[in-house]
């Protein structure tokens, strides 16, 4: 071997080395970054957007999974605007942390254990900044999936079925066969190489168009996997139970990764030379194809355990998120639950996570609360405090508020309804049907914790007052717990024996409108709205002749016409 030839190797093994220096350099150096990433966010509130599309995406996964369980429904959900609450708990790097976050959040658990074992993660990674950063770099590398859900990932791609493979084998069969005829006999043979690219060109991008969507999916479960085999290294002793479940699942993938190297979107092409050629060859021989059908099966037979894996790590990063908001509270408790099958809500110095300053407020009650006050008094805040905070309790055990003693509950509410313009449903008959969903649950032994906000506002004050009465009265049972709220004084009177009354108050002063926010033992006995509407600004003729006919309507019941 000349010097030449030396030097040519040498400099092709330089070139090579400091290929490897420079790709593990940017390893490094993206690792370290994300590490300063995850320490500025740890702690502090998420400040990431969503689209629509993003949260319906979260949404799916909780869709497919929560099974038979007892779940916050839409309404509940909508009317306590959760998904503020999510957005607020999302300290997440990744789908499936993010996902099974949105699912722990929409389904309460009604046993002290499995709490009690999210605590025990969620303390741990509060305490061990080392071990966390190590799993959340896991997360990162796993990733998010964009605007699609995981489930459009990962369970459509097991709605798919198996094909045969024959006719890729032939057009792989037909290529090598074609070479072979280029090089043997020339004349013909390259003629015969041409038809047969042509053909296999064609055959290959029909065939592509049909599953490359899909390739996206392999490329996600490839992380999981991978990030899987670290997670079981990583994972600190005192979780080893989970270390070995995730083992035992991933076991289940013996070829996948083999397979799963040659189906590549491409939309992760990173557009070098080995890629362009390696995709010439994919075209001319239909390797992926190959390799897809070998993949899709490997998934249809395991997809419990792809479930298994996206449920412990998930469950994991979700537990490190809550374990982050810890430090986004201003004060947080541990809640204590009620053994006996009674309800019963007992909490102290309580306060809404989405308030700045927020005032803090506390009730003690065994029976249902009636609650009025004026409009913007804080009816309706405290309303959304308590159920939030019951969420919260049986999700990820912790509540906002001093102490919390309450019975394990299935929270419903009635509260921010709208009409259903596309069912052509007025107002009232949204309502009914929401009220009527609450009386059917709690025909069930389980308690029930349910919040109605102006009960039947949507119909006139007669009926309303009736239909009230009978409504809330059917709620006075022993294992329901209702917080109404309401302006109709009539009903405070009418069911006092059954329905603990409390108020909210202002102030009118200095013509400004001054608010407490703290709750008060006892009804409403303040009438300010008409003094409201001199602050605002309206006629005193009109305020005058509003007070006058007000006062003429206490002192005769009656309502006089006017001429």
């Amino acid at each position: 071997m000349g010097n030449t030839d030396l030097n040519y190797i040498i400099g092709i093994v330089v070139i090579f080395v400091i290929i490897y220096i420079y790709f593990k350099y940017n390893q490094v150096r993206n690792r370290n970054e994300f590490i300063k990433m995850v320490k500025r966010q740890w702690g502090a509130v998420p400040t990431r957007n969503y689209t629509q599309e993003q949260l319906e995406g979260i949404k799916r996964y909780f869709l497919i999974k929560h099974g038979e369980e007892f779940y916050i429904d839409d309404i509940t959900w909508n009317d306590l605007d959760m998904n503020s609450i999510f957005k607020r708990l999302n300290n997440t790097n990744s789908s499936i942390g993010e996902q099974y976050l949105y699912y722990m959040l929409r389904t309460p658990r009604f046993n002290k254990e499995e709490l009690e074992e999210r605590k025990r993660i969620i303390d741990f990674f509060e305490q061990n900044e080392e071990a966390r950063i190590n799993l959340q770099c896991i997360y990162g590398e796993i990733g998010r999936t964009g605007n699609y859900s995981l489930s459009d990932y990962i369970y459509n791609l097991a709605d798919l079925d198996v094909k045969s493979n024959i006719k890729e084998y032939a057009m792989l069969f037909l290529g090598v066969a074609s070479i072979a005829a280029a090089i043997t006999i020339p004349t013909y043979g390259v003629l015969i190489f041409v038809a047969v690219l042509i053909l296999n060109i064609s055959q290959y991008y029909k065939k592509k168009g049909d599953v490359e969507p899909y390739f996206v999916s392999i490329a996600y479960i490839s992380r999981l996997l991978k990030g899987a085999d670290i997670f079981v290294k990583a994972i600190p002793k005192e979780f080893g139970e989970y270390a070995k479940r995730v083992q035992e699942a991933k076991g289940n993938f013996k070829s996948f990764k083999k397979h799963a190297k040659w189906v590549k979107s491409g939309k992760n092409s990173t557009g070098s030379i080995e890629e362009v050629l390696l995709d010439y060859v994919k075209i001319f021989f239909h390797i992926d194809l190959i390799k897809f059908n070998y993949v899709l099966a490997e998934v249809k037979n395991n997809i419990e355990y792809i479930d298994e894996l996206i449920e412990i790590m998930g469950s994991m990063e979700a537990c490190i998120a809550v374990a982050s908001y810890r430090s986004v509270a201003d004060y947080y408790s541990i809640p204590e639950f009620a053994k006996e099958g009674s309800a019963v809500m007992e909490t102290k110095d309580i306060y809404h996570p989405m308030i700045s300053n927020p005032v803090v407020n506390s009730i003690s009650e065994r029976q249902s609360v009636l609650i009025t006050g004026s409009n913007a008094s804080g009816k309706s805040t405290f309303l959304k405090t308590v159920a939030i905070n019951a969420i919260l309790a049986q999700t990820i055990y912790m509540v906002l508020a001093k102490s919390y003693h309450a019975s394990f509950y299935r929270t419903y509410s009635s509260m921010a309804l709208a009409d259903n313009l596309m069912g052509n449903e007025s107002y009232y008959i949204v309502e009914i049907k929401s009220l009527k969903r609450i009386l059917d649950a709690a025909k069930d032994e389980t308690p029930i914790l349910c919040f109605i906000d102006e009960v039947l506002r949507g119909t006139n004050t007669i009926e309303r007052i009736a239909a009230s009465t009978q409504i809330l009265s059917s709620l006075n049972q022993e294992n329901v717990m209702c917080f109404a709220a309401t302006h109709d004084i009539e009903l405070t009177h009418i069911l006092e024996d059954v329905f603990s009354n409390y108020h909210f108050e202002e102030e009118v002063k200095d013509n400004d409108v001054l608010f407490s926010y703290e709750i008060k033992s006892g009804r409403a006995t303040s009438r300010n709205a008409i003094k409201l509407l001199s602050i605002i600004g309206y006629e005193p003729e009109i305020i005058e002749k509003a007070e006058q006919s007000a006062a003429q309507f206490m002192k005769n019941n009656k309502w006089e016409r006017l001429l």
